[in-house]
């Protein structure tokens, strides 16, 4: 009987806590379009469901107070009696997800942003990390997907102890203000800055949704980060350090000097259609693979300099620190920023082909090169698609002529399994390993000469 009591008093109390913030016809938000009747938070909900929801996510303790069920004291943002807030103010979510000193929960005031400005279609993709003690990073993550949904952005945000990773793409307006709203996370207060976003063309389109995570690592490594920790990182180097290092490199390289490695700590696929002239591309599919990948490779790594470069900059903090753990190397540099920043400030520079990104784009280029090849026929061609076949879908590239005789997938034995799934009654597919993927070693031994990282191979 009291918990019939209680629910009822919970319900009597979000129908109170909507209706207080019911949004009269005449007086609807600029920017909410024709359909929406409540404001809160500063956002617009169109449908019963999404105001449900969100006061369920962030003012359980609202309507807690509405309902006389002692949910303890007023948080900022709520009338000092518990009370509703009136219509269209910013209401803070619920102490529950306040009372952290480290995350302070910002939603930036869109209310004079046009609806169609802010949900563009058309805009950019932020790509950035930071790595930094989270003592909650459950709070941490509620408030990331929070203001995501409140700016539009789709896209994917990992959240871990040792930080956050996040590539987001929206409106230009809506990451202009999400950068703003990161910046002033005391959390992020003495680690992020404005140069650790990395841009790229492109928009919420990018991404099919949102996808907000607690995880144990933000870049998926397989290693304990207790273990190896970004704080054993390699040395940092800017564009412009890193292209000087290069260059020396390459000319020391075509003289016979391999002192120096440049490793990419990409996957192959990613390598395969861009990288560095004369780098070291491990052909491994993961990057968890890479601990294994250094650990029998130890004696190519032995008394070495080594310059390592990835997207953004991430992988090479957890990779350097992993490679420096092994006490082999004589140096361990890497980018800092990664491709991203380097392509900005030298776009004709030592990095040849396209930049592969984990979105729908696949991937985004600077220069015209191409130093890929058609998967069937050989052709210069760098634009992936994924495989046809339902039990695969790995990434395949296959020029158009070639699509249209009907070769897309990512080998002859996918080839065919393709046309026995589209044969069958039943729409149940396995997912099983193609032939492309069981031919290669899951850790290559490399076996480097100093010709080969003279031609890049």
């Amino acid at each position: 009987a009291g918990r019939k009591q209680r629910a009822a008093a919970h319900r009597k109390a979000f129908s109170l806590f909507v209706k207080a913030k019911e949004v009269p016809a005449a007086s609807r938000c600029p920017g909410g379009g024709e359909g929406v009747r409540w404001r809160c938070c500063r956002q617009a909900f169109e449908e019963l469901p999404g105001i449900h929801r969100h006061v369920a996510l962030h003012h359980s303790g609202d309507v807690g107070r509405q309902a006389g069920l002692g949910a303890g004291p007023a948080e900022a943002g709520g009338s000092p009696a518990g009370g509703p807030a009136p219509a269209g103010d910013a209401v803070r979510p619920s102490g529950h997800l306040c009372n952290n000193p480290e995350i302070s929960w910002v939603l930036p005031d869109t209310s004079h942003v046009s609806h169609d400005d802010l949900t563009s279609q058309v805009g950019e993709v932020l790509l950035y990390y930071c790595y930094c003690e989270v003592k909650d990073p459950e709070k941490l993550c509620a408030w990331q997907k929070a203001l995501c949904q409140h700016l539009h952005l789709t896209g994917k945000v990992r959240v871990a102890s040792e930080g956050i990773n996040g590539t987001v793409g929206g409106s230009k307006v809506a990451t202009s203000l999400y950068i703003k709203v990161m910046l002033s996370q005391p959390l992020f207060k003495n680690t992020l800055c404005q140069e650790d976003f990395k841009s790229s063309a492109g928009g919420a389109y990018c991404f099919p949704d949102l996808r907000v995570g607690v995880f144990k690592e933000i870049v998926p490594m397989g290693i304990d980060p207790k273990t190896v920790s970004y704080k054993e990182t390699g040395i940092h180097l800017s564009p412009q350090e890193f292209h000087r290092e290069v260059e020396q490199y390459l000319s020391q390289a075509s003289q016979g000097q391999n002192d120096t490695i440049l490793l990419d700590c990409r996957n192959f696929y990613e390598s395969k259609i861009g990288h560095f002239q004369g780098c070291l591309a491990p052909d491994i599919r993961k990057f968890s693979y890479f601990p294994s990948y250094v650990d029998e490779n130890l004696e190519l790594f032995k008394d070495k300099r080594v310059l390592m470069y990835c997207t953004g900059g991430i992988r090479c903090e957890r990779g350097s620190a992993y490679l420096r753990s092994k006490a082999v190397c004589r140096e361990v540099y890497q980018l800092k920023g990664g491709i991203h920043k380097y392509l900005e400030e030298f776009p004709d520079g030592f990095y040849r082909g396209k930049l592969f990104v984990f979105d729908d784009r696949y991937a985004i280029c600077s220069n015209e090169d191409i130093i890929s090849a058609c998967r069937y026929c050989g052709v210069l061609w760098d634009q992936y698609k994924l495989c046809s076949s339902q039990h695969c879908r790995q990434l395949v590239l296959t020029c158009p002529s070639c699509c249209n005789k009907g070769l897309t997938a990512c080998c002859p034995v996918c080839q065919e399994k393709e046309l026995k799934v589209t044969s069958r009654a039943s729409g149940q597919i396995l997912k099983e390993e193609c032939e492309c993927t069981r031919r290669r070693p899951r850790v290559p031994i490399e076996q480097v000469s100093p010709r080969m990282l003279d031609t890049g191979k």
